[in-house]
């Protein structure tokens, strides 16, 4: 059966010989004769992109694709045609058969997911974050948290590689994740579709795309809009909007030209923090789950983002790819002073509050080449690289007259500057049935801070270097087994560069941190994944995260801020993630041969289960932040052909902690939540309807616990909405 990918590989094999001798005549027609003048071919690969919505993928990475090796890497493809329309970027349905991944849910439009207990999840801090290949932190170095992610409507596919991920993108202990967009398609000079869904709390999500191809050029534009009242009290609103467009050129047909340009603008209101604890002045959870503790934090982004991409095919086995970003990326808030965790803020500092701004202004570039070459009678891949960055990045504290104050009396004035640079490597060598890969990254960070403090006597100056030179070590391996499965196996060396925050303390009186040595880790896993049929798929596998030096907190002697070591963190885990399709295992085991069935019914689920302990330091014998014992998911998934698609999809986490101290008023309690989603289309694939319940059963609970308290998680809530293409 031909693979509903054309993400696939796809190997021709050797009775392509016979089939074209075969159709040379009677006289050549002799099995023997056919034999005897057969040439054996050698094995091509096609690799090629989804260019429209609707295209079903396979649930594994090929062992090369482009200028990337993830042969022998745990290497997940979370394909979103496969569900009903994800709205409001509901990763909690994103997410649905990918384990290892936990969604920290909060009342804001941002995204915060954490990876096998790792470290804690806000703004995916410990994950390369990447869209088409290009980081989108907001300094992929010095302040790695992705404020901005793409909407989930032009997300074609996401590529979720663990430990693994460093040596081709960059150091992050928690491996990579990549937003692999839309591609204009070329089947037509222009299409267009729109999308629009209404829902609780005044929800109203609108998405508008154009897109087509024209001779040698194609183009993709799209808007997206979204906003609510939020479910909390007051303060919970937001509002966002995003364009972006994109050129694709081919020159030539062994040259592509990418030209693109994102923008994108959000606001939000940060509705506070809950406790438990009950007295005067405290919000509690259990009186009123949707109260506000704060009336004035607001939250703003800015983000504008150029890039370039030129991929040329030399021939059949050369393929190069350069890349070139850069831009402005603006993140500001307030915070109103005098509170406390769940407290509503009091006494005379609640006359005031605390402005930050943090401005970046980024470039880098990013260069790629994959070679295959024969070496005996077996194909090699060697896949190599170099890349660039540089980050200019000032950020002012200031301190406003009033809780909602925009502007105020300087605290602090800080420049942070980033250089960094890579160059890596990787081989995969075949040996029959057997592959292995190893490869070595060479990265330094060099950042440079400067601190102004206004004092009464004058303006003091901090100044703090810092250059981490850090090679980084991988090996993965492959054996391929009998339908269509195969074994495999990674080891992977990270590292946490030493962040802004690391580097400069913040606080009343912002001072420079001691030496901070970063986090260094190494992801062993093997595992064992198949695909022996269309109605059938597994990925299993164990895994060991060993991460040194974590940080948590911080501790001041002799008037030096430092860091707080919170130890080593050793993290074992088993995934396992499993589709069924119902009807075709029934058709299998009756013996029925059927091509492409109408109905489908999947059965599918995803378990991490985890035992994650902290060794040496304060918190020695303790459980880290967020990397509860098990994280489940599981779902039903109702297909007709592409005219209709319902889905049933659960979560159940155990509890675990927010903090790395077992702070019992950080606790998480155990949930169990389910969403009931669905997509029809009402007249061909022209209009469409689009309708879910989140949170069907109503489960109260929360995901996630700040500084400020409890973020309570979203109750049950309804969207519907149309879809109209043409």
């Amino acid at each position: 059966m031909m693979p509903r990918s054309t993400l696939s590989s796809l190997y021709v094999p050797t009775l392509l010989a016979s089939l074209c001798g075969a159709a040379v005549g009677a006289a050549e027609s002799d099995p023997l004769l056919l034999a005897q003048n057969a040439t054996e071919l050698p094995a091509m690969v096609v690799r090629g992109e989804a260019e429209h919505e609707g295209v079903r993928q396979d649930p594994f990475l090929p062992p090369v694709l482009a200028t990337q090796i993830y042969g022998g890497k745990k290497a997940t493809l979370i394909d979103l045609d496969a569900l009903p329309k994800v709205q409001a970027n509901n990763y909690r349905q994103a997410l649905a058969s990918t384990p290892g991944l936990l969604y920290s849910e909060e009342s804001t439009p941002l995204v915060s997911l954490g990876v096998r207990g790792i470290g804690e999840p806000h703004r995916m801090q410990f994950l390369q974050v990447l869209k088409d290949g290009i980081p989108i932190h907001a300094d992929q170095y010095g302040y790695p948290e992705a404020y901005y992610t793409p909407p989930l409507d032009v997300v074609d596919r996401l590529e979720f590689i663990r430990g693994g991920a460093s040596l081709m993108y960059g150091p992050q202990p928690g491996g990579a994740l990549n937003y692999v967009t839309y591609r204009p398609r070329r089947d037509r000079a222009i299409s267009a579709r729109t999308y629009h869904t209404f829902g609780t709390d005044d929800l109203y999500s609108t998405y508008t795309a154009v897109d087509g191809t024209s001779g040698p050029v194609g183009y993709l534009g799209y808007y997206n809009h979204r906003q609510a009242e939020g479910f909390r009290a007051s303060n919970s609103d937001y509002r966002l909007d995003g364009g972006h467009f994109k050129v694709v050129y081919d020159a030539t047909p062994e040259t592509e030209w990418v030209l693109a340009l994102d923008a994108y603008e959000e606001e939000h209101g940060e509705p506070g923090g809950l406790t438990m604890a009950t007295g005067p002045g405290l919000a509690n959870y259990n009186e009123d789950r949707n109260q506000t503790s704060r009336e004035y934090d607001r939250f703003r982004l800015r983000r504008y983002i150029p890039s370039l991409a030129v991929t040329h095919h030399f021939n059949e086995q050369t393929e190069a790819v350069l890349k070139m970003w850069g831009g402005y990326y603006d993140r500001f808030s307030k915070r109103q002073r005098g509170g406390g965790f769940g407290q509503l803020p009091t006494g005379a500092a609640a006359n005031s509050n605390s402005i930050e701004r943090q401005e970046f202004y980024t470039f880098g570039t990013d260069a790629r080449v994959r070679h295959d070459y024969l070496l005996g009678d077996q194909t090699h891949t060697l896949a190599a690289g170099v890349s660039y960055y540089r980050s200019d990045s000032p950020r002012t504290d200031k301190r406003g007259t009033s809780p909602g104050a925009d502007d105020g009396v300087l605290l602090s004035a800080s420049q942070r500057d980033v250089h960094a640079g890579a160059v890596f490597a990787e081989n995969r060598f075949e040996i029959g049935k057997f592959s292995i890969t190893p490869g070595l990254r060479l990265e330094t960070v060099a950042q440079d801070i400067r601190v102004r403090i206004p004092t009464v006597s004058g303006e003091t100056l901090s100044e703090k270097g810092l250059t981490e030179f850090k090679p980084l070590l991988a090996a993965s391996a492959t054996y391929v087994l009998p339908s269509h499965s195969e074994l495999y196996a990674s080891v992977a060396e990270s590292y946490r560069p030493t962040v802004f925050t690391e580097a400069v303390v913040p606080g009343s009186g912002t001072v420079i941190a001691g030496d901070v040595e970063p986090s260094t880790s190494w992801t062993y896993e093997i595992g064992y994944r198949g695909q022996p049929s269309d109605w059938l798929t597994w990925d299993t596998s164990l895994f060991l995260v060993d991460l040194d030096n974590k940080y948590g907190g911080t501790v001041t002697t002799g008037g030096q801020t430092e860091l707080r070591s919170v130890g080593r963190s050793l993290n074992f885990g088993w995934d396992l993630a499993v589709e069924v399709d119902l009807v075709g295992a029934v058709q299998a085991a009756s013996g029925e041969a059927v091509e492409e069935r109408a109905h489908r019914v999947a059965l599918q689920g995803s378990l991490t289960l985890l035992d994650a302990e902290i060794h040496g330091g304060e918190q020695d014998g303790k459980t880290p932040q967020y990397a509860p014992d098990h994280l489940i998911r599981a779902g039903l998934i109702y297909r007709w052909k592409e005219r209709a698609k319902v889905a049933f999809l659960g979560t159940l986490l155990s509890d675990h902690y927010a903090t790395d101290d077992e702070d019992p008023t950080r606790k998480i309690p155990a949930y169990m939540t389910w969403d009931l989603t669905a997509e029809i289309q009402v007249y061909r694939d022209t209009v469409s309807v689009v309708g879910g319940i989140n949170n069907l059963f109503d489960e109260d609970y929360y995901a996630r616990i700040r500084g400020d308290g409890i973020d309570p998680a979203y109750g049950r809530n309804f969207y519907a909405g149309l879809q109209l293409s043409f």
